[in-house]
């Protein structure tokens, strides 16, 4: 999986470059959740916490990220966009973060490579959370859509 991340660490930096100036890291990738890391020194606000703004940014491309990694997996060549996405503030952020999302259910997964390579455009849908002092601080829901690459 160490390779992986490392492909999707180069990926992120080169086709979203907002991904640099995050200082985003891919922190790891064990095939059932990615964790991104970012620093609050680059993320920072007036208020000496989390950017909302980048807070979000790094929840959405956990979601993303995990797309990625269930397409590469699958040697399906596909476009990925984020269609919807709802995130909760629940706590402020006061040092580097980390975004965690978990790799759905394998019938869910299923489901979204069956449709398309049928279809050729599917939807899944992902959660993420930040924490801050072993608690949620920021979760977020995402549907992501994949478009097949012709």
């Amino acid at each position: 999986m160490k390779e992986l991340s490392e492909q999707l660490q180069e990926t992120l930096h080169h086709e979203i470059p907002l991904t640099v100036a995050l200082g985003l890291t891919v922190a790891s990738y064990d095939g059932l959740a990615l964790e991104l890391h970012a620093p609050l020194t680059s993320n920072i606000n007036h208020k000496a916490t989390a950017f909302a703004g980048s807070l979000n940014a790094v929840a959405t491309l956990s979601g993303w990220g995990i797309v990625w990694c269930i397409l590469k997996e699958a040697g399906i060549a596909a476009k990925i966009v984020i269609q919807d996405s709802q995130i909760n503030y629940l706590l402020p952020v006061a040092a580097d973060f980390a975004a965690v999302c978990a790799r759905p259910e394998s019938a869910q997964v299923s489901r979204f490579k069956k449709m398309l390579l049928k279809r050729g455009l599917a939807r899944l849908e992902l959660r993420a959370e930040i924490r801050e002092g072993g608690q949620p601080a920021v979760t977020f829901r995402g549907r992501y859509v994949a478009q097949l690459v012709k």
